[in-house]
């Protein structure tokens, strides 16, 4: 949670804006195997992270994806706004989830610590969803919906 003081001097916590993405190619996507540093080390996830300061979503899918992968991306559609405050039971943190998925155009760098591995896999033959960090193995399902039933976007998943 991010702390912070309000104009009329309350204080209270803020959750955290994260993108995360499907890295498409055709009927491919791009899965990372997370490092030993960050949360859920060793399982297959999405790339992405915290927004940062003075920078607008599809800046942030933009960095995170070359920060990560070293690919430029192109055809950014926004698939899913996931608000749910206990998404990930093992973190104290909660955060609002942008949900985007684009594709890969070129390599252009090398990926950065936060992973360990970077494959391609066809979407009829993911890992297990076991195998998943947090719930990103659901964002797949979502996409893969809405791909088969041509659902309009964005998707907007509450609680209520």
């Amino acid at each position: 949670m991010i702390s912070c003081t309000f104009e009329n001097g309350n204080k209270n916590n803020l959750r955290h804006v994260v993108v995360d993405n499907l890295l498409v190619k055709g009927n491919k996507i791009l899965l990372v195997k997370r490092a030993k540093r960050v949360p859920s080390a060793g399982k297959w996830g999405l790339v992405g992270g915290f927004m940062e300061k003075n920078e607008t979503l599809k800046e942030a899918v933009k960095r995170e994806i070359l920060e990560e992968t070293g690919f430029e991306i192109k055809n950014i559609n926004l698939l899913i706004v996931i608000d749910l405050p206990f998404r990930s039971p093992d973190e104290e943190r909660q955060n609002v989830s942008f949900v985007f998925f684009c594709e890969a155009k070129e390599k252009k760098g090398n990926p950065d610590w936060e992973s360990t591995e970077q494959k391609w896999f066809e979407l009829d033959n993911l890992p297990k969803k076991e195998e998943f960090a947090f719930d990103h193995y659901k964002m797949i399902e979502i996409y893969l919906d809405y791909k088969k039933n041509n659902r309009s976007l964005p998707i907007f998943q509450s609680p209520i």
